[in-house]
């Protein structure tokens, strides 16, 4: 379920909005120019249909704010509609606004045909002007990056022949499929919840992926490993001198990830100190870093992970209810491999695949024993555990082979002719164990093991299919 990911990095300096005014008034093109710079926005002008051409041949725009009457000089009428169709063939994601000073109704609904976002009737209002450019540039920056994210998906499709990058097609998985495209375009919160190793940073990566914010930064912190020194420093950064050791500003994580997603993993294990400092930023989205009196304001969608049961810590007084709430609006939780069984042969061969390519050696491949071997292993550490192993089978594989003796997986029963140390055993070994037991005293017989157990026929066949036994009648 690992996918190939880079390290979280600071969120790179945000350049200018560029905006192209086209306008053969000299006059008008000044006041356009004085109005969008004081709004934030860099301004180029062209005064022809040639000029905003060569303009665009020479650097890139963010939107065209464009008048349709250019035709003074022509017989045709139509000089303004003509460039605009020819704009929308160049980049059919450009937005264009355009301007029109008879304001007739044919007029916009002939360039909204053509492609043209929205039309401002001169003379123009500021506030209205400047509230329909902020929405197109908006909506603008929303498709491309729908373009880019889709292209992305269908890349990683290629390479993992159709599937999503989550690998696994099971009946437990089909559910956390659909909730994670459910709330992915969201800004929610969610918890994701899972024993170790069962993939819940790739779940935070794919919601953080399929969001709106898929073009800010991702960054991933252990917030349940952080010691009261270093919590606050690490969340919400500290300025030069706020301690000994402070010798220059950092930037926290929050900081870090403004306008993306923060993924909190182990919060389950966060002391009740540090959950009220977490609480607050939350509530406010307001923080201070350490030894500063100013008050930062971030953008962040928090995505937490955890192997504890929260509900139960809360009711036990280790975990914050209302920090709890913050969290959890959407809770993903994720099956353990011993549950999604019939996922182990796409997943080894998603790992082989990978690690094949990492070493160099990509034409190695499972044999029927060593893929037995896995269906019947218990896999106590999950997906991660079940990587591993198949990291280290294709190390220690000769041929272009993996046998089921390259594994090293562990034995789920006592050692062949040696005694049987319950104690060192876990209660699924030990179920193992006496099925097995069971079954060697009544030749295989299904119906009289399952009677010297206690159990019906069906829950032992269940058994015998979850432990990957054979043999029995």
């Amino acid at each position: 379920m690992a996918l190939p990911v880079s390290e979280p990095t600071a969120p790179l300096p945000r350049t200018p909005t560029r905006i192209l005014v086209a306008d053969d008034q000299p006059d008008v093109l000044e006041a356009l120019r004085l109005l969008l710079k004081r709004d934030g926005y860099t301004v180029v002008s062209a005064q022809s249909p040639a000029g905003v051409k060569a303009t665009l041949d020479a650097e890139d725009v963010d939107l065209v704010l464009m008048d349709l009457n250019y035709a003074r000089d022509t017989t045709s009428g139509r000089e303004g509609l003509d460039l605009l169709g020819e704009l929308r063939a160049r980049d059919a994601l450009l937005p264009v606004v355009v301007m029109t000073a008879w304001g007739s109704v044919e007029g916009a609904v002939e360039a909204m045909r053509l492609g043209a976002r929205d039309y401002v009737q001169k003379p123009w209002d500021n506030t209205r002007l400047l509230a329909t450019l902020r929405t197109q540039l908006e909506l603008a920056r929303a498709l491309r990056r729908g373009r880019r994210l889709e292209e992305e998906n269908q890349h990683l499709r290629r390479e993992q022949g159709g599937r999503s990058p989550l690998v696994g097609e099971s009946r437990a998985m089909l559910p956390v499929r659909r909730l994670i495209e459910r709330v992915a375009p969201s800004s929610a919160p969610v918890l994701v919840t899972g024993e170790h190793g069962t993939g819940k940073e790739v779940v935070a990566r794919l919601i953080h992926a399929a969001s709106t914010r898929a073009d800010r930064p991702f960054v991933a912190v252990n917030s349940g490993g952080l010691s009261e020194g270093v919590f606050e420093s690490e969340l919400f950064g500290h300025v030069k001198g706020a301690f000994t050791d402070a010798k220059a500003d950092r930037i926290g994580c929050f900081e870090l990830a403004d306008g993306g997603t923060l993924f909190l993993d182990e919060i389950g294990n966060m002391p009740l100190t540090q959950q009220a400092k977490l609480l607050r930023v939350l509530q406010t989205g307001e923080l201070h870093p350490v030894g500063s009196s100013r008050t930062r304001r971030v953008d962040v969608r928090v995505v937490s992970a955890t192997n504890v049961d929260l509900g139960r810590a809360a009711a036990e007084g280790r975990f914050r209810e209302d920090l709890l709430y913050r969290l959890n609006t959407v809770e993903v939780q994720l099956p353990p491999l011993r549950e999604r069984r019939e996922d182990i042969p796409l997943l080894a061969a998603h790992f082989l695949a990978a690690q094949g390519q990492r070493y160099g050696r990509p034409g190695i491949h499972l044999g029927p024993g060593a893929m037995e071997a896995l269906i019947a292993y218990p896999w106590p550490g999950n997906v991660r555990e079940l990587e591993h192993a198949v990291e280290r089978a294709l190390l220690m594989a000769v041929g272009d082979r993996v046998e089921a003796e390259d594994l090293l997986l562990k034995r789920m029963g006592p050692p062949g002719g040696g005694s049987t140390r319950l104690e060192e055993m876990t209660l699924e070994e030990v179920e193992r164990y006496l099925i097995e037991r069971a079954l060697g005293r009544h030749d295989g017989n299904v119906s009289e093991a399952a009677k010297a157990l206690g159990l019906s026929r069906s829950a032992l066949y269940r058994r015998l299919q979850y432990y990957g036994i054979k043999g029995a009648r």
